[in-house]
């Protein structure tokens, strides 16, 4: 049941990471992280979010994320994209980096082949950073517009 449970959430929160296929840029990315319904995500939100994210794919609830974890994690976003269908790419903007953002080579800081939530958290610092073209502290839709 929990397994179930995770992976459920799981898509919901991955899937929110990706660039709206329609309307207004980054708009499903910002419904989803958008923790207190403001229409923009600040860095203490993609903390949590990507927390949660943590949590649901260290499949052994030791408090790190291995190389089978990732391979988990690089499994759900192959899975999401098929789905998408084609067309529906990362391009090279903020859908992209977020991705990126899910694999061990972003997140493991001291190449050690374990990713703490240390290591987890200054990688979203970093991913904020980079999403946050205008360096407001906020994530909002125009930083999802054409780069």
């Amino acid at each position: 049941m929990r397994t179930f449970f995770l992976l459920t959430t799981a898509l919901t929160l991955i899937a929110g990471m990706a660039l709206a296929q329609q309307g207004q840029p980054g708009a499903q990315f910002i419904e989803q992280w958008d923790m207190d319904g403001d229409g923009q995500v600040t860095l203490a939100e993609a903390i949590e979010k990507r927390g949660e994210i943590f949590v649901m794919f260290d499949k052994e609830a030791d408090g790190t994320m291995d190389a089978a974890d990732f391979d988990g994690v690089a499994e759900h976003l192959a899975a999401e994209n098929a789905n998408k269908g084609s067309g529906h790419g990362m391009g090279n903007g903020p859908g992209k980096l977020i991705h990126e953002a899910m694999s061990a080579a972003y997140n493991d800081a001291d190449g050690d082949g374990l990713v703490t939530p240390e290591e987890f958290r200054a990688a979203t610092e970093t991913l904020f950073a980079a999403i946050d073209r205008n360096s407001d502290g906020l994530m909002t839709s125009a930083d999802f517009g054409r780069q």
